[in-house]
């Protein structure tokens, strides 16, 4: 648990679960699993912590809340019954705080959304309420018993197409106010936009909703785009993230930049000379293709850039200039 998270796009961690498994490449050098090791932990070990489930009806301030940065809610030995108690505690205080729920199961997600036991929740509920140490936080939007709730949000977690394209419809066909993805680690090239444009408007060839009646309103709310940090950290190409920033700029949905991760661009190679970013190296210096792969030859293919490996830190989140800190503001739940 971390009451003030490093994480650039929340407030603070909350982890009911510790402990993870792999299921994709974008797990290959988890940030999770290294915390878990330096602390003698082993991060295969699945454990529910049920102590742990009141914390945020401790926290006064009004916070954004990664729910388990160290595991996967929906990780499969985790009960049912468990999720029933996260779910207790978030709608206990949603509308004083936001929940952020990321996965990287999400059929498991959308099975369990589908069957959400809102009694047996708001049974949870009345229990914390009646428990005479726990003084909460009121939240200002006060009605528990419904789903979806606007101030709990739910993601997928993606690294390139092929797991875009299977985990974000699943996504999108989980009941939820906020559906977010983060491309982190960006591993590949990625094309967003059919998930970007809500049902009703993609089917009639347009690219923003018209703000019709018949419009389903579902889509993606957000994208959280980043590359990989820490040791064996592969590069992100930098136009991934410009391409991915525009088709949200064209769709009007907000856009995160996380970070560059341990790799930041030097200069294009043989690219744009007007899109150049030309600085003084203070790493190691490689050519990074298009497709992400370091390259070794001295005439790299087009559009490959000059990188360099300095770090997370000094790498920073500046794209093209600036900050892109956009978050889901008043979005109706579908």
């Amino acid at each position: 648990m971390s009451d003030h998270s490093k994480i650039e796009w929340t407030d603070a961690t909350w982890n009911p679960v510790t402990g993870c498994t792999k299921v994709s490449a974008g797990c290959k050098n988890c940030y999770a699993e290294r915390v878990s090791h330096r602390f003698g932990k082993d991060f295969l070990k699945i454990e529910l912590r049920p102590e742990r489930l009141d914390q945020p009806l401790r926290w006064k301030n009004p916070r954004r809340i990664f729910v388990n940065s160290m595991s996967d809610l929906f990780h499969e030995s985790v009960s049912d019954d468990f999720i029933d108690r996260v779910f207790a505690v978030m709608l206990n205080t949603a509308g004083y705080h936001t929940f952020q729920v990321l996965t990287k199961r999400p059929e498991r997600m959308l099975s369990y959304v589908h069957g959400i036991n809102l009694s047996r929740i708001l049974n949870l509920i009345w229990e914390m309420d009646t428990q005479e140490e726990v003084e909460k936080p009121e939240p200002e939007y006060f009605f528990y018993g419904i789903w979806p709730h606007p101030y709990i949000w739910l993601g997928v977690s993606v690294e390139d197409q092929k797991t875009a394209d299977a985990r974000i419809p699943l996504l999108m066909q989980t009941p939820a106010a906020v559906r977010f993805v983060s491309y982190e680690p960006a591993l590949g090239q990625m094309n967003f936009t059919q998930y970007l444009a809500c049902v009703y408007c993609r089917g009639n060839g347009l690219m923003k909703c018209d703000g019709s009646d018949s419009c389903s309103g579902v889509r993606l709310n957000q994208v959280i785009a980043g590359g990989e940090s820490g040791p064996g950290a592969r590069p992100a190409h930098p136009d991934w993230f410009r391409s991915v920033r525009d088709q949200c700029q064209a769709a009007g949905v907000p856009f995160f930049f996380k970070q560059w991760g341990e790799w930041r661009p030097v200069c294009a190679l043989y690219g744009d000379p007007e899109r150049d970013q030309k600085e003084n190296g203070c790493g190691e210096l490689f050519s990074v293709a298009p497709t992400g792969e370091i390259v070794e030859d001295r005439q790299p293919p087009i559009g490959s850039w000059l990188m360099e490996r300095i770090g997370k830190k000094a790498a920073g989140r500046l794209l093209d200039g600036r900050e892109w800190n956009e978050f889901p503001i008043n979005v109706e739940a579908a």
